[in-house]
């Protein structure tokens, strides 16, 4: 009998996002979100996982995804940008969700602004990656798979 299919990791992007490869070289690199989302969905696919990679600017959006994702993923990968230094919608979402949640953040965030320090998601996360660039959502694809496998043989 063939084991049933993995419901796909969640990987939600926020706001500004969409402007990766030009908005601030400096800070985010080069990488285009679409290049970030060709890497995640080849380290994804080499490690037997699926992936359901979105973007949004609106807050409201991205928190229907991660409540959606209660019964549609088996875990979240969370760039939520600005979003993370302001939003207790989205930090309620993830946490109503009661899936493992990884964040990610491309540039150092504790080599940045004061304001930028403090994150609302990470109260949420299992764990935190940042300051890697698009490398970091890699890593978070990894960290994921070594959590659903330790999830999985918890339950066997």
């Amino acid at each position: 009998m063939s084991q049933p299919v993995q419901k796909p990791i969640l990987i939600v992007n926020g706001p500004n996002l969409n402007m990766l490869g030009t908005r601030e070289p400096s800070v985010y690199g080069r990488d285009t979100l679409d290049d970030i989302r060709k890497l995640a969905l080849a380290k994804a696919k080499s490690l037997g996982l699926g992936v359901d990679f979105r973007q949004s600017n609106s807050e409201g959006e991205l928190v229907g995804w991660v409540q959606d994702a209660r019964t549609t993923a088996a875990g979240i990968i969370v760039n939520a940008g600005a979003y993370t230094h302001t939003s207790i919608a989205l930090l309620d979402a993830l946490q109503a969700a009661e899936l493992p949640v990884i964040e990610v953040h491309l540039s150092n965030i504790f080599r940045r602004e004061d304001f930028r320090h403090h994150s609302y998601v990470s109260l949420a996360a299992t764990g935190v990656i940042c300051g890697l660039g698009a490398k970091g959502y890699e890593l978070a694809l990894e960290g994921m798979a070594a959590i659903l496998e330790t999830k999985s043989r918890g339950r066997a």
